[in-house]
């Protein structure tokens, strides 16, 4: 990663100063973790997965609240 790689958050740049996993940019960006589901280019990231995925340049995020019930 360079530095000042760039994301796409829910659509809006978002700047990476420094390498990011998934889980820390949900923190950065302010999300509980419980409270957020996440997609990486599309794909789906369940909670547990996310400190795995190291964001790369280019990538797009989608955070959107999780719905649960009947």
């Amino acid at each position: 990663m360079s530095s000042n790689d760039e994301v796409l958050v829910n659509g809006q740049v978002h700047t990476l100063c420094a390498p990011r996993t998934l889980a820390e940019l949900i923190g950065e960006l302010g999300h509980a973790p419980d409270g957020v589901a996440t997609a990486l280019n599309g794909e789906f990231v369940a909670r547990g997965q996310r400190s795995e995925r190291v964001l790369r340049d280019g990538d797009r995020v989608t955070c959107f609240q999780a719905i649960t019930g009947g």
